[in-house]
């Protein structure tokens, strides 16, 4: 517990503050999804592999204001999505499962490496999630609090070990309007669990070294759905059950949801699909009964059309789709 007898400004780095869905920042304290022999030995970029989608910073305060200021190693224009989607940081006051959208921290242009915004609540006890902005290496966050506030350590997920996704750009969160709106986040706040997100723009090819890594995480369950970063489907077939056999060698009783490229049905690929499917028969034929699958073409149903941004990443109706698609099967698979 802090008690400010004058405003007071906490680093990412300070207790109480935590940050959440970064396991390399618990064994490191570096702000990065992964050490660098894992980046070396896959097809993930140095820089993907350093950003933080998915990363959150959490506390409580009763302090009636509060500005969170954010500097950035780098700043670069996404073709793709815009800066509020990419470069700035999602505010949300209140319990997990029911938190409100406070708003953005977001430079004022693609040249100001440091940046700011205040915040109001009210004057109670409340729950401050803060989603790292996703494209960016982040040098600092922190908050400054008013004077005479109380800043608590956040309130525990209902669920602590957290889901690690993997998979395309898609996993990472192209293209929706908002970082928070990615399926994994909708999840996350669906069923109130931490998550991990290891979505690799164009560089999720399933290799076993990314197999061993994930798999060494602490963990509730991992999804994973590379499809759409498979060159072709010849790449699919001779990754994605070794993938399997490895990762479910390490970790024997990790629950594992398996998931086909979302997609309409006009531009699914059902020979991936059936490489996915290949996966899930041997593996139930070997005895895992703790492996799920769900195909991709399943998500948006007859409008789908209106589900994508540029009839590959979803937007934010599709992500939403998608996650109220999968939530059952989690509960299920959680036994929740």
């Amino acid at each position: 517990m802090i008690i400010t007898s004058e405003k007071t400004t906490l680093s990412f780095r300070d207790e109480p503050l935590q940050v959440f869905g970064l396991p390399e920042y618990d064994r490191t304290g570096e702000l990065r999804r992964l050490p660098d022999d894992v980046i070396a030995a896959t097809a993930v970029s140095e820089k993907l592999g350093l950003r933080c989608p998915g990363a959150r910073l959490g506390f409580r305060t009763n302090s009636e204001n509060f500005t969170v200021h954010i500097t950035f190693k780098t700043l670069e224009i996404d073709k793709g999505m815009s800066i509020y989607a990419c470069q700035a940081a999602s505010v949300f006051i209140g319990p997990h499962a029911e938190s409100r959208f406070a708003g953005l921290v977001c430079p004022p242009d693609y040249e100001t490496l440091s940046f700011e915004k205040a915040f109001k609540k009210a004057p109670k006890m409340e729950d401050v999630l803060i989603f790292f902005p996703r494209n960016e290496l982040i040098e600092n966050i922190s908050v400054t609090f008013a004077e005479g506030s109380e800043v608590l350590a956040p309130t525990p997920y209902r669920i602590a070990p957290p889901i690690v996704f993997y998979g395309s750009s898609i996993t990472e969160g192209g293209c929706c309007a908002n970082h928070h709106n990615v399926y994994s986040a909708i999840l996350s706040r669906m069923l109130d669990i931490d998550f991990v997100n290891l979505g690799f723009s164009g560089c999720a090819k399933g290799e076993i070294a990314m197999a061993e890594y994930i798999a060494g995480l602490d963990m509730s369950l991992f999804v994973y759905d590379y499809d759409h970063n498979a060159p072709n489907c010849a790449h699919l077939r001779e990754t994605h059950y070794p993938f399997y056999k490895r990762f479910r060698e390490l970790r024997p009783d990790v629950p594992i949801l398996m998931l086909s490229r979302p997609a309409t049905s006009s531009v699914y690929k059902i020979d991936n699909r059936d490489v996915i499917l290949d996966t899930l028969h041997k593996a139930r034929e070997a005895g895992d009964m703790n492996i799920e699958f769900i195909d991709g073409s399943t998500f948006f149903g007859p409008d789908g059309e209106l589900c994508f941004v540029d009839n590959v990443h979803p937007n934010d109706l599709g992500f939403y789709k998608m996650a109220c698609t999968i939530n059952p099967v989690l509960r299920r698979m959680l036994k929740l």
